[in-house]
């Protein structure tokens, strides 16, 4: 077979595949010429219709819901936001975080985890093993006067005369430790510490229990805590491996340590396949392969991208654009008042508590003339500008049941106002209203209904905009091949 006639075979090798590719996963649709597999639109509708979804759609409900997702996806890519260090540095973060786990194995980590073993038993063996004491402690701090310290060792040699005169008994041990020992810790335990290793306790406390055997009770030991009896209950090497197994592999995982493994493989990797390659062009193989082996893993990357874009895009032109655009929230409200109408009046004031009797009435004077929406500033500067909190301070527009002091003082229901610690004094301040007077009484509900009057409008400029095409035989197939 000549040169030419091989690269022919080989292009029709590939065409072939293709089609066969194709044939396994058609296109269910082009949105702006990109084109949506049937397999990812399945993973998309599977995802938000699984057990458990209240609102549940049809399949051919759910196109119109998918091409709106992607429209917005296409307008963010138009708009150059996949070029922004921040989408791209938050993206790779969340992509790479589903392939480098597959880098290592479970016996690399518990190689590390062996190792970590051997290092910590070789050096707490090299320094005289774990005892294991138990300790009644007579408090004598470093600020306490000589009369405190000398009744404190005075107390403590009383306590060691007793066990010494009953042979230094564990159980009385236990007993006393339960009675007299001042450590909060170790009390409850009959005066019973944990394994310590070297350098755990306090230096004088550390030298004397490891010079002592098992079964021995100390004289009291002067520390900067106080008076000592110690009394060691076991001593030995360090742990087993199998009984700190998975405190270590906890260790692992709440340091970062995984993390260093993947990054010492793909760095041993990368040099393993020459000096050009780099980690991070091993991680891309890696991802590649395991893209093309699980297309749930190629979608949830891909769903992450554009949901990434979604939000950017429409925080830009929906979200922070209705929160910020007061002119607009404005003209909406006085258009669609009469959707915001209450059943029955709300309060729209202030609800509030003051140290003193006189502040009652000062804070009603502090804001009588200014717009509500300068009422807590103004109340901060005057009355909490220091460390000393003088009043307490709740504002908004109440309907009956938000507040218990609206309901009392302001409704005449018989509500019961829980006391608050140095605050005995309660009042209010604002007034009846029967309808919201401004978009502001009612802002989360306008700003909500202005981000869906602005969603539909730019989702229809973008339907006019791109060109969508859905093909309506391999929809039908969608969850049917």
């Amino acid at each position: 077979m000549n040169l030419r006639k091989l690269i022919s075979a080989a292009f029709m090798f590939c065409a072939v595949t293709a089609m066969a590719q194709d044939v396994k996963d058609p296109v269910v649709m082009t949105i702006n010429g990109v084109p949506v597999t049937r397999s990812e639109f399945e993973y998309s509708y599977n995802k938000n219709n699984s057990e458990g979804v209240i609102d549940k759609k049809t399949v051919n409900e759910y196109v119109d819901l998918f091409i709106n997702y992607k429209l917005k996806v296409a307008a963010a890519l138009d708009a150059k936001m996949d070029t922004l260090l921040s989408f791209k540095s938050e993206f790779a973060t969340y992509r790479d975080q589903q392939i480098r786990p597959a880098i290592i194995t479970d016996a690399d980590v518990e190689a590390k985890a062996r190792e970590i073993y051997a290092e910590t038993q070789h050096r707490v063996d090299s320094m005289g093993g774990l005892v294991k004491p138990a300790h009644i402690l007579v408090l004598a701090r470093q600020t306490a006067t000589d009369a405190e310290v000398a009744a404190a060792k005075a107390k403590a040699d009383s306590i060691y005369n007793v066990l010494k005169a009953a042979s230094f008994d564990k159980e009385l041990f236990t007993e006393l430790a339960k009675k007299h020992s001042e450590d909060r810790g170790s009390v409850r335990d009959g005066g019973e510490l944990p394994w310590l290793q070297k350098g755990q306790t306090l230096p004088e406390f550390d030298e004397k229990v490891f010079s002592m055997s098992v079964g021995e009770t100390s004289a009291p030991l002067k520390t900067a805590a106080g008076f000592h009896i110690i009394q060691l209950r076991d001593k030995g090497d360090f742990f087993p491996y199998d009984s700190v197994r998975t405190n270590i592999l906890t260790f692992i995982e709440q340091r970062g340590i995984r993390n260093q493994i993947i990054n010492q493989r793909l760095e041993e990797m990368a040099k393993a396949q020459g000096p050009a390659v780099t980690p991070e062009m091993v991680l891309a193989q890696k991802r590649e392969q395991m893209t093309a082996a699980d297309p749930d893993l190629k979608n949830l990357i891909q769903e992450y991208h554009d949901g990434l874009l979604l939000y950017e895009i429409s925080n830009v032109n929906v979200w922070d654009k209705a929160a910020k655009d007061e002119a607009g929230l404005v003209k909406f409200f006085k258009k669609n008042k009469k959707k915001y109408a209450w059943d029955e009046p709300r309060f729209k004031g202030i609800a509030y508590r003051t140290k003193e009797v006189a502040d009652i009435q000062a804070v009603k004077m502090a804001v009588k003339d200014l717009a509500f929406d300068k009422w807590n500033e103004k109340l901060r500067s005057t009355f909490n500008n220091d460390s000393v909190l003088r009043i307490r301070v709740e504002k908004g527009v109440f309907k009956k049941g938000d507040n218990a002091m609206v309901d009392k003082y302001e409704f005449g229901e018989n509500a019961t106002i829980k006391e608050m610690k140095g605050y005995p004094n309660t009042a209010t301040y604002g007034k009846i209203i029967k309808a919201p007077e401004d978009y502001t009484d009612v802002r989360g509900l306008v700003v909500a209904d202005y981000q869906e009057q602005l969603e539909a409008a730019w989702v229809a400029e973008l339907r006019k905009k791109y060109v969508v095409k859905v093909d309506k035989a391999v929809l039908s197939t969608v969850n049917n091949h």
